[in-house]
């Protein structure tokens, strides 16, 4: 990849339009399969309500992490992915929503939607990633106990 003085509009743009193809096809099997890790920096940062860490080590990690959970504590387990796009010159967005069935008696229900805000360097590469969800931690964790229907 050219650095970023040599970097043209058309070219970068061309890298952000790369960046969401690879989230969009990323995102919704984010629990079954690993992503790829071209469109980030070595040094990303992540942060969602329950985590904070820097490094593309610790990045792999959280995704190896979550497709481990999904399947051993989840029955079925959706990421929805609603819409990727670019919203300023150096931020794409995505929102999406979690959903899935607890490997419970129960069959507890687990629901939250979110938004992940991807901020790009000059070279088109992700090294912030910012998650939100539309509930607290502790809210989601409540859904582990009631009863999900059948």
């Amino acid at each position: 990849m050219k650095t970023s003085e040599n970097l043209s509009q058309s070219e970068y743009q061309a890298q952000i339009a790369q960046v969401i193809e690879t989230l969009q096809k990323d995102l919704p099997t984010l629990f079954e399969k690993d992503i790829s890790y071209d469109i980030y920096t070595k040094d990303i940062y992540f942060q969602d309500p329950v985590n904070r860490f820097k490094g593309k080590l610790n990045y792999r990690i959280i995704f190896w992490t979550l497709r481990f959970h999904a399947q051993l504590f989840f029955t079925e387990i959706y990421f929805d992915l609603h819409d990727v796009n670019q919203t300023d010159e150096d931020v794409i967005k995505a929102i999406w929503t979690v959903r899935g069935t607890l490997r419970l008696p129960w069959r507890a229900r687990v629901f939250f939607n979110g938004d992940s805000t991807y901020q790009l360097t000059k070279d088109g590469l992700i090294y912030n990633h910012l998650d939100t969800w539309d509930r607290n931690p502790s809210e989601v964790l409540k859904q582990f106990f009631r009863k999900g229907e059948d």
